[in-house]
């Protein structure tokens, strides 16, 4: 397991090399000049020159590449003299738009992002593997066929069809809760809570009917496995039969998908947290994107590969307790 996982973080290190290569040689080849934008329109020649400077962008490309990755692990300083601004580590770049170090606004805006994949994430799994298994377990009956047309409809629904329709009904005709907003969970968690009920609930709807129909068919899949047979043969209890041996098994293929999407989610939701007013690190890459923010684009680039790739080595090693016929 530990040389498994040595190569396995060797390989996250590359990925991420990689990543950031491809990111930083396409933002290098864009036609807009970062130095021209950030000088403004009555930029003289000779001050463009001063700001191109300052910014590190009068170097080579294969130089600002490598400028960038030692201050990732080092940090760097950007101008000379008494001008200069020190970016500590780690060192993702400094922003035009903000005039702050990419990482400080990341860790500012991670909270929004977590709370908000964590609590959409727990939802999620609760109502669509509730349905999956239950639609598995009464498979082809009144209830099952009524589950998957809600799965179906549900999973064609956009996000931000969702997330409309939800302010209308409970925030705007209903009064039921306030207007989303993040508010500190140490602060209050009730509030906490309540203003990210409706971003929860737009994320899971769509999550859970994916989750259901797969979950549905891998448990048709378990079983209806040998084993399976065996132990109600046994007279284990048909609660044990189908967690502890059924759901077990089928797992598998949940656990892959969920990798992927609470790592994706925890680098930030740019659609919800857009229409919700979430100051997360989506909105921030929406933001930057409007502004061709390149440092910030940058930056949570690398930070939601880091998550994926982050989770998708968490949930291989998790295979091995779940599945116990798994081993590295």
């Amino acid at each position: 397991m530990i040389l498994y996982l040595g190569r396995r973080l060797l390989g996250v290190a590359g990925i991420l090399l990689a990543i950031c290569a491809i990111t930083f040689t396409i933002f290098y080849l864009l036609p807009n000049d970062p130095a021209a934008a950030a000088c403004g329109k009555t930029c003289s020649p000779e001050r463009l020159v001063e700001v191109k400077a300052a910014m590190g962008l009068d170097k080579p490309v294969w130089e600002q590449f490598f400028v960038y990755l030692l201050g990732i692990v080092a940090g760097r300083d950007y101008g000379s003299g008494a001008s200069a601004t020190h970016c500590g580590f780690p060192c993702l770049g400094y922003s035009y738009e903000y005039s702050l170090p990419v990482w400080d606004l990341l860790v500012d805006r991670l909270p929004v992002s977590v709370s908000l994949a964590i609590g959409s994430a727990v939802l999620w799994l609760v109502l669509g593997l509730s349905a999956g298994i239950t639609s598995a377990l009464r498979k082809n009956t009144v209830v099952d066929k009524i589950l998957t047309v809600l799965s179906v409809g549900a999973a064609s629904l956009p996000v931000y069809f969702t997330s409309i329709m939800l302010i209308w009904g409970v925030v705007r005709t209903a009064g039921l809760l306030p207007y989303p907003a993040y508010h500190q969970f140490t602060d209050n968690p009730v509030s906490w809570a309540s203003n990210l009920l409706l971003p929860w609930t737009a994320l899971a709807l769509l999550y859970a009917a994916q989750y259901a129909r797969q979950s549905r068919t891998s448990m048709i899949e378990a079983m209806a496995e040998p084993y399976i047979r065996t132990a109600r043969a046994k007279g284990m209890p048909a609660l044990t039969v189908t967690v502890k041996h059924g759901l077990r098994s089928g797992m598998t293929p949940i656990l892959t998908i969920f990798g992927m999407d609470l790592g994706g989610l925890l680098a930030g939701a740019v659609i919800t947290e857009s229409i919700f007013g979430l100051p997360g690190i989506g909105r921030l890459f929406y933001d930057g994107l409007l502004r061709s923010d390149q440092p910030v684009i940058l930056g949570v680039t690398l930070l939601a590969a880091f998550f994926i790739v982050v989770a998708n080595l968490l949930v291989d090693v998790l295979y091995a307790y779940v599945d116990p016929r798994v081993r590295y």
